[in-house]
């Protein structure tokens, strides 16, 4: 076998771990959610809430961009989660015409305690590997991680957001 076979070999193999292990994470969350309800807030909601989390103060058209969903769907997903108290609307210092949006407090509590559940449940699991299997995913994951973060659509800098009328 070439080295070209045996490299696309080893990615489709990996491919296919990494979408086996999303599976069993998304079983995993679901045992989670018996125990204690990610509601109300819905998958594309959470979805807002991280993207929020890791860009605070950008308006509703970059948001839209990096979700890859249409404005309305966006303004609509943020009116219900600022209705719950999970996120601020604010005018911009940079421009009147541009609305910011930010976790509350209450938002940021909440993605606090979501992701220590989630991170109990992973321990569980993870407790029961062996030291060289616990330390080859935390290598594997962080590369995964670093490939994601390189393809993935990212929000531009606070600087260069397009405005977006309030």
């Amino acid at each position: 076998m070439d080295s070209e076979t045996s490299v696309g070999g080893g990615q489709d193999a990996a491919a296919h771990a990494a979408r086996e292990v999303i599976e069993l994470l998304e079983v995993l969350w679901s045992r989670g959610r018996d125990i204690a309800p990610t509601a109300p807030v819905s998958s594309s909601q959470l979805r807002v809430l991280y993207a929020l989390d890791g860009a605070q103060g950008i308006n509703l058209r970059t948001l839209g961009e990096y979700l890859g969903s249409a404005p309305s769907s966006v303004s609509r997903m943020c009116d219900r989660l600022h209705a719950l108290g999970f996120i601020e609307r604010s005018l911009s210092s940079v421009s009147r015409r541009e609305l910011e949006l930010r976790l509350s407090s209450r938002g940021e509590n909440y993605l606090t305690e979501l992701r220590a559940r989630r991170e109990s449940a992973l321990l569980e699991a993870i407790s029961a590997m062996r030291p060289a299997e616990r330390s080859a995913l935390v290598k594997g994951l962080s590369g995964f991680h670093d490939a994601v973060e390189c393809t993935a659509p990212r929000p531009g800098p606070v600087g260069d957001r397009a405005a977006e009328p309030a």
